[in-house]
């Protein structure tokens, strides 16, 4: 007599039949695609956060990009070929950068732990997107019309798709990596004086980690942002006697936190760090500022606008970190030049992914710094937008106030480029202010 199937057995059966058989399917093939994703977004942003952060402070970023796979999903198979195919490419495109971008460097640099296992398993999604999306889109190309006729068309379509994929895609793809990869890792102290390990804590419950050099004058600069860049001016300043701290911003290294390249709430890392040097024995309270470079500049900018605390900033190098600042430039040429659609974009999607509103015009803020001390300095052939924008902070602060153009200095270079007039102009601000 024949054995019986059990009818648990059969029903798993049945079930992965039916699994097999869609996956042999379109729609099939891309919900399997979509739903990796959107497992890999589930998991960053509420099964395993950032160290110091929790679930609630993902919804939107968590929320929005999963409800959107899920809802094309359900969709998908009612969507027109044309419409399905091309977010089934734009939504892989944006698997493969979040795998590679994220999973990837952070599985490179540390190893692969957390969410970076789900955020590899994207990448493959993300390729298994891309494609369906252009099996989708070559199977419904239209076959009416002359030739000739038919090819302009599509090549129309190609140039529409380009200009969709420069001016909207590619900005969101970038505001993605933005807000979710910052360094890794803890560069080695090259800092010509003794240092201590610290650890401070933020006004949003992070803890930061950095190096201390202790203070021989009783006044104390802030560098940032991290423990690399502003190693140079570090070692400049401890000549000279002053206390240098220097610490991983929020997301980045070992310290608590998303990441967030344009260093949106990175003021509260100053914050946090102007109340740890207020406690420390070796300097006077009233003897505490800051040199920022690149966005580190433009963190000091908003950092002094809201606090008396720190008396004079150097800011080096600051430009825009949202699409308020581009709109301050002047003509129309921005438009076009420097690309404020495109600019829009980024600032919406850095919105949407780093949980948070743009902070407030720099231009604003500058104007709210004095009686505080600033000193904006900017290369000669830095990027467009420190080019433009210095000066116009600079004429928006009032006094105190001193600006620099560096001859033949890059971007953050006016150490490299001039080192001697860069330590006397800089150590000589400080020291009116900070030792006076």
């Amino acid at each position: 007599m024949g054995a019986v199937a059990h009818p648990a057995t059969e029903s798993r059966r049945a079930v992965a039949a039916r699994a097999a058989a869609a996956l042999r399917t379109e729609a099939g093939l891309a919900r399997l695609g979509l739903g990796i994703v959107a497992l890999h977004i589930v998991d960053d942003n509420f099964l395993q956060p950032q160290p110091g952060t929790s679930a609630g402070d993902h919804l939107v970023s968590g929320l929005v990009p999963a409800g959107f796979f899920v809802l094309f999903a359900v969709a998908y198979p009612r969507r027109r070929a044309g419409l399905r195919g091309s977010l089934a490419i734009a939504l892989g495109l944006l698997g493969i950068v979040i795998g590679v971008s994220e999973a990837g460097y952070y599985t490179r640099e540390a190893g692969a732990s957390g969410d970076d296992y789900t955020g590899l398993l994207a990448i493959p999604a993300g390729l298994l997107l891309v494609g369906v999306g252009a099996v989708s889109l070559w199977r419904s190309r239209r076959r009416d019309g002359g030739l000739a006729w038919r090819y302009v068309r599509r090549l129309l379509l190609t140039a529409a798709a380009l200009a969709f994929a420069l001016i909207v895609l590619f900005p969101f793809l970038l505001s993605y990596i933005y807000t979710h990869v910052g360094r890794a890792y803890v560069p080695t102290p090259k800092l010509g004086a003794a240092y201590e390990d610290v650890a401070f804590t933020t006004s949003d419950g992070l803890t930061l980690k950095g190096w201390y050099i202790p203070s021989k004058n009783r006044a104390a600069v802030i560098a940032f942002p991290g423990r690399k860049g502003p190693q140079a001016p570090a070692r400049m300043l401890a000549r000279h006697g002053y206390g240098v701290l220097l610490f991983d911003r929020r997301g980045e290294g070992v310290s608590d936190g998303d990441p967030n390249s344009f260093g949106w709430k990175g003021e509260r890392d100053i914050h946090a760090a102007v109340a740890f040097l207020q406690q420390r024995s070796d300097v006077d309270p009233a003897r505490i500022g800051g040199i920022g470079l690149s966005v580190g500049g433009e963190m000091f900018i908003q950092a002094a606008a809201e606090s008396d605390a720190i008396k004079a900033i150097v800011s080096e190098g600051a430009g825009a970190r949202s699409v308020r600042e581009d709109l301050e430039l002047p003509g129309n040429a921005k438009w076009y030049e420097l690309g404020i659609p495109t600019v829009a974009v980024l600032t919406t999607g850095t919105a949407l992914f780093s949980n948070d509103l743009p902070p407030p015009n720099l231009k604003y803020l500058a104007s709210r710094i004095a009686p505080r001390s600033v000193f904006f300095v900017y290369g000669e052939n830095g990027q467009p937008g420190e080019i433009d924008l210095n000066p116009i902070f600079y004429a928006a602060a009032r006094e105190p106030k001193a600006i620099w153009e560096v001859p033949n200095a890059g971007h953050t270079g006016g150490i490299r480029a001039q080192p001697a007039e860069y330590e006397r102009r800089v150590v000589a601000f400080f020291d009116s202010v900070l030792r006076r």
